[in-house]
Parts: C-alpha cells; sequence; structure tokens
C-alpha cells in the first residue's frame, strides 16, 4: 500500500509518502508558516529537494497544494489519486477512550476533540489536518495513530497518581505516555534485527530529542514511562522541566505572582536543560559548551544524564530484569557524548559499551561490548513508518 502520513502542528505540516511493502519512503515535506504571508513548502521527493513559496492561508489549503505537488508530473509520485490508499493521521492524545489506532470516523473526531484539554498544543492542530483531509481528498479512508495507544497496557497502579481519585474519575488525570510510535517501532525493529521474538525480550528504550521519555517493554508490551498526563513529565527536556516537587510549582506562583498559564509556559519552554545551561534550547551547543568548561551547561547534562540512567535502572527492576538497552531521536541517535555519560552509570546493570562502536551519529548500530550483559543498540526511529503501517493494518481489516 501507498499510505500518506501527516504530522499536523497549528502552523505547520509535516508529511510522508509511503510504500508499505518495501518500507520505502517515497516524499517526505514540510509546509511551515501556514496561516502567515510568508508561509512555503520544502518538498523531497526521491531525494531530491524543492522549495515552494506558496501562501497558504490554512490547512486546507496547505494540503491542496501538497497533493498537487504529489500528483504532478515534475515533483510526484502519483499519476491520479487513485494510486494513494489511504491517509494516516498523527494524534498525540487518545485518552483513556483508544487503546489501538482507529478509522477516522465523526464520533472519533468527536472523542479526539474531547481530549485537547489532555493535548491544548497537539490535539486542536491534529483536527485541523483531519477536517482539512476530509475536505480535499474526501473518500479516502484516515486512520489515527495516537501516541498514547502503546501505553494502554501499563497496569492501573503504574499509571494511577496519589491524589484524590475522584479526580481521576470526574477529569481522567493519571499516568498516559507520549512518543508510543516511537517505542514500539524501535523495540519491534531491534527484535528484527537480534532475530528474537520480541515476547521473549526485556527491552528499555530511550527516545532522546527535544521531547524526550523512557519506556519499559517486555514481551512486546508497554508496561511503564517516563511522561505522564502530558509530555511534561519524567526526566527534564530541551525547555521541558520534566518532573518536580509539586510544591516548587505552588511556591513559584506564589512567589512570582505567577498565573497558571504563565506558570505552565515557564515549565514547557523556559525549563529543563535550556533553564539550568542557560546557553540553548540546542542540545548539541549545550554540549559544547560544557566540553568547553562552560559550569552550567556541564550541570545540565549532568542532572539530565542522572535522571535517564536513574530511570532506566528503575524500568530494570519493572521488569525483573533488562536484555537490551535503546537509543533513538536526534539527542538517543547523534550524541555519542549523551550515550556514553549515561551508560557510564549503568555498570550495576552489567551495561558497558565500546568507545569506538559509540563513535557514530545516526547509524543504526549495536554500540555495547563483549563483555557487557546488556545489548546496547542505537536505533534511528520511523515513527511515519509506524504510523503507515498501523494505517495499513486498520484499512485491510
Amino acid at each position: 500500500m501507498k499510505i500518506l502520513v501527516f504530522n499536523s502542528g497549528s502552523s505547520s505540516l509535516k508529511y510522508q509518502v509511503i510504500d508499505t511493502t518495501t518500507r520505502e519512503r517515497l516524499v517526505k515535506g514540510y509546509y511551515e508558516r501556514i496561516g502567515q504571508p510568508n508561509s512555503f513548502l520544502t518538498h523531497n521527493v526521491y531525494g531530491e529537494k524543492h522549495k515552494f513559496e506558496h501562501p497558504a492561508k490554512n490547512h486546507e489549503k496547505a494540503i491542496q497544494f501538497v497533493i498537487s505537488r504529489l500528483t504532478s508530473e515534475n515533483y510526484g509520485v502519483f499519476k491520479n489519486l487513485d494510486e494513494l490508499n489511504a491517509i494516516g493521521h498523527r494524534v498525540v492524545h487518545g485518552g483513556e477512550q483508544f487503546k489501538d489506532s482507529v478509522l477516522i470516523t465523526e464520533d472519533v473526531i468527536k472523542e479526539i476533540k474531547n481530549n485537547e484539554s489532555l493535548a491544548p498544543l497537539h490535539n486542536p492542530a491534529a483536527i485541523l489536518g483531519i477536517e482539512a483531509c476530509k475536505k480535499v481528498v474526501p473518500n479516502k479512508p484516515m486512520v489515527a495513530v495516537f501516541d498514547t495507544a502503546f501505553h494502554q497496557t501499563i497496569s492501573k497502579e503504574k499509571y494511577i497518581y496519589p491524589i484524590p481519585y475522584e479526580y481521576y474519575e470526574k477529569y481522567g488525570i493519571r499516568k498516559y505516555g507520549f512518543h508510543g510510535t516511537s517505542h514500539q517501532y524501535v523495540a519491534n525493529r531491534v527484535a528484527e534485527i537480534l532475530k528474537k521474538d520480541i515476547k521473549e525480550l526485556k527491552i528499555v528504550n530511550c527516545h532522546l530529542g527535544q521531547g524526550a521519555s523512557i519506556c519499559a517493554i517486555k514481551e512486546g508490551k508497554s508496561v511503564e514511562t517516563s511522561m505522564g498526563l502530558t509530555p511534561l513529565g519524567g526526566i527534564p527536556m530541551g525547555t521541558r522541566s520534566g518532573d518536580l516537587d509539586p510544591s516548587v510549582v505552588t511556591y513559584l506562583m506564589k512567589k512570582e505572582n505567577l498565573s497558571a498559564s504563565e506558570t505552565e509556559e515557564i515549565l514547557n519552554k523556559e525549563s529543563g536543560v535550556f533553564g539550568i545551561s542557560n546557553v540553548s534550547i540546542d542540545f548539541r551547543d549545550i554540549e559544547a559548551e560544557a566540553l568547553a568548561g562552560g559550569k552550567y551547561a556541564k550541570l545540565a547534562l549532568d542532572a539530565y544524564h542522572y535522571a535517564i540512567a536513574g530511570y532506566i535502572a528503575k524500568y530494570a527492576v519493572a521488569m525483573g530484569g533488562i536484555d537490551v538497552l535503546t537509543f533513538t531521536a536526534g539527542v538517543g541517535e547523534k550524541s555519542p557524548y549523551t550515550r556514553s555519560e549515561i551508560c557510564k552509570q549503568l555498570g550495576v546493570l552489567g551495561v558497558e559499551i565500546e568507545g569506538k562502536l559509540n563513535n557514530v551519529k545516526g547509524e543504526e548500530k549495536e554500540i555495547s561490548s563483549k563483555n557487557s550483559k546488556v545489548k546496547v543498540f542505537i536505533i534511528p526511529t520511523n515513527e511515519e513508518l509506524m504510523i503507515a503501517q498501523e494505517t495499513e493494518k486498520i484499512v485491510k481489516n
């Protein structure tokens, strides 16, 4: 099948066309500044990059132009839309309603909207993309693939929060977890590389990018993950705080006379490794500063690496051991320093990596030493392929 995958932002649109039979990515594109006069599209087809200065006042106009590129003689991969089998949409929050990917119907759209309060930056954007596709390509089946769905196998004692139970019943306040498509893809891929049944493996996957989460995967299922009710929880990230003593929040609000919205802004956009280092939101800049002797950059990364190592150890306990440790996403795939610093702290689990093997960026590779009791891999993530495969599965069924 040829599947078009959309990842909609509030003013952006990422897309890929994937042939699920060959696993080949035919097209990759990114529409930026939607709604502004200077909006533009970067369209990469068969390895050739093209840029189009084309104003799009909304997502519908953006998708119309994307479809025109996909079916054009010079930039397309389809002679006509009959060759497009289905469309898959990334949706961040599925709440408790969606434990798997689903065919999009009016009822599904309604439920996604009902979860907007749990992901106010992400779910409304997904709806924009879905509604636009309904108008532009109305006869194509569409599937919603949820970041939270993979984590619906986590047991209740692990996802419930120790606050009055009525808040869970009234508002659905609990741990949900995110990056599910990435965690699922990496787990399946490493099992494939090892030529083992995934049901025989205990895997901890570290999805380390600007947003980051750790996931314990036992027998192919998520049994624990670091993000919580929202993508703010867990380890410190690029600009997000991760877990805090709850009183830090109320104390700051009182001392600085902050509103809830202002506090959320600080925790989401001014905290994490950027907040400690005050260098940059780019991990590469922070790492360079730390290695040059910058004490706050070094402190930020030390706190970051320690938190990740702590979660890995915790998840080894949750699974009764660990067979495989994987690193993925921007930082996980491209920072030998981060991988090295994390693994140094995991000797107690028998983790040992080989320095020369680790000195790579963005390659699919085993980096564990011969003496390591845990296999350690770099696995570049491919969430779009996972979304395409999920879309194919739902459409065929």
